[in-house]
């Protein structure tokens, strides 16, 4: 049976036409109105399979995965130029950082530079200090140091952003920053790389039943938790005990990217 998170209902596409996010971040729902499976951020691609009754159901280019955001929450696709690779930035309507902020961007928001001065970047949104953006092209190289830009981030379920990540988003946005394919869910995710026994490595994950970490050394990992409602390190071996004695079971898988 094929997964509905990862492929469109036939019953339900009327039209497949690119577009993009058009808000810092915009929940993507299981059914219109319906709960949150994950987040799109500012910039991020995906095909329109169906507008009814102000909700278009969608698919992400970045992960494939199918749902339903506001149709008011998406425009024209244009070919980005660069990605926040800050935690966060600010879209200012002027190039000066005492001019009115537009809107909060979110690390791995994409963007398209018009003109690119020393301080400023301008886009058709507005202008963004260039210090935080990265060119599409450069990816970055250690997903730990990725992910620990996301420590102290709350916790929030389905989350994808500086504002709020889960522990599935966390390794999403770990690996996608450097140019490793990462599909949304930790189930999914189990998959990558391959199974590995003995001392854990920088960059292992480890799987236990709804739930994905990330090794940063021998000894330590980081994740975004329901313990912790943050993304924080934890010893390897606490986790381990903790959410074994939680009642959530032992370690499922240990991956090697």
């Amino acid at each position: 049976m094929s997964d509905p998170r990862l492929t469109p209902d036939p019953a339900t596409v009327t039209q497949d036409t690119p577009a993009q996010i058009a808000r810092p971040v915009v929940d993507l729902c299981r059914a219109p109105s319906g709960p949150r499976d994950r987040q799109l951020l500012f910039g991020d691609a995906l095909r329109v399979l169906d507008t009814a009754a102000g909700w278009s159901y969608i698919q992400a280019e970045k992960d494939g995965y199918c749902g339903y955001i506001p149709s008011d929450s998406h425009g024209a696709l244009t070919t980005p130029t660069h990605y926040v690779s800050a935690p966060a930035t600010h879209l200012y309507s002027d190039a000066d950082f005492k001019s009115p902020d537009r809107m909060r961007l979110n690390h791995t928001s994409r963007v398209t530079v018009i003109a690119l001065s020393d301080r400023f970047a301008e886009t058709s949104a507005g202008f963004i200090p260039a210090a935080h953006l990265t060119p599409m092209d450069q990816h970055q190289t250690d997903p730990a140091q990725v992910a620990a830009l996301y420590l102290g981030t709350p916790y929030l379920w389905g989350g994808n952003s500086r504002d709020g990540i889960d522990c599935s988003g966390l390794v999403q946005a770990a690996l996608l920053s450097c140019a490793i394919p990462c599909p949304g869910d930790s189930d999914m995710q189990m998959t990558l790389g391959e199974n590995a026994d003995g001392p854990y490595r920088r960059n292992d994950l480890l799987f236990w039943k709804g739930h994905v970490a990330l090794v940063t050394d021998g000894d330590t990992l980081i994740h975004a938790n329901a313990s912790a409602m943050a993304c924080v390190y934890e010893p390897i071996a606490t986790a381990i005990a903790r959410i074994a004695t939680q009642g959530d079971g032992p370690v499922t898988a240990h991956r090697r990217l």
